[in-house]
């Protein structure tokens, strides 16, 4: 058993949590037993290591039989050890430790997508691994995240994501305006989601058409000059007295709204 929180090992593993460690590693942290658990049945070649306390295989066996499929042995931890090494103030009994996976937006494209979000300086972990999230669940090809967005890596945003981000296609880095080339090269239309737009259920003919839904900035939103780069701006109506919605929400109606006129 590990035990002694302030060894180098321990210290390797909880430096993930920075970007600089990541880009230096191409390491990144998975906490929990839901995102193991994802990251067992969709990507177990990227597991480097495990981390675990005692007694969580026997409240979670499915993860002990993952582990023993792909070949894996967990190392054994103190509680100590694994809150050292985690982000969380709470670790829930289980580490790992993966390979990134990034694909370039060339690859995330060549299969003919239909469906895309792209991230433009999004800043909040929690709201960029709720749009991954949300844009899996709504069947999308790939996420794209250009600009100064946060890292789709970082621990906050891979646990936002609940295990979603072992089953799509990310693509980070570069800029928004090759982004954008690259999705209209595929045939896509974009659609830029702000509150100046035509409202979303007047687009209802246009919907069905392969889509790259383009979010901006928390606080700010999209700039004229990168609003003038889309195709049309979109905005989804509020009915009631709310004063606004927030980006992630708003982020899962786009994207679902295309995924019900794609299917239709």
């Amino acid at each position: 058993m590990i035990d002694n929180p302030r060894s180098p090992r321990v210290r390797a593993v909880a430096k993930l949590a920075k970007r600089a460690a990541r880009e230096e590693t191409g390491l990144f942290l998975v906490e929990g037993p839901q995102a193991l658990r994802e990251a067992l049945s969709f990507h177990p070649e990227l597991i480097v290591d495990v981390f675990a306390t005692r007694g969580v295989f026997e409240r979670h066996p499915e993860l002990g039989r993952g582990l023993s499929v792909a070949g894996i042995e967990a190392e054994a931890v103190s509680n100590a050890v694994l809150e050292a090494m985690a982000d969380t103030v709470t670790p829930q009994g289980v580490i790992a430790v993966c390979r990134q996976f990034p694909v370039t937006i060339k690859d995330l494209l060549a299969q003919g997508a239909r469906l895309v979000a792209i991230l433009e300086e999004i800043r909040d972990p929690g709201n960029a691994g709720t749009i991954i999230r949300a844009a899996d669940a709504a069947g999308a090809d790939g996420v794209i995240l250009t600009g100064k967005s946060v890292d789709a890596y970082n621990p906050k945003v891979v646990r936002s994501t609940t295990g979603s981000i072992f089953h799509l296609p990310l693509a980070q880095g570069g800029t928004l305006e090759h982004a954008l080339h690259a999705v209209r090269a595929a045939g896509m239309q974009v659609l830029a989601a702000d509150i100046s737009g035509e409202e979303l259920p007047t687009l209802r003919g246009d919907l069905p058409r392969p889509t790259a839904w383009l979010f901006g900035n928390e606080a700010h939103g999209l700039s004229e000059a990168q609003l003038a780069l889309a195709d049309r701006a979109v905005r989804v109506p509020i009915y009631g007295h709310a004063e606004s919605m927030n980006l992630a929400t708003a982020a899962s109606v786009c994207l679902y709204q295309s995924a019900f006129a794609q299917r239709d």
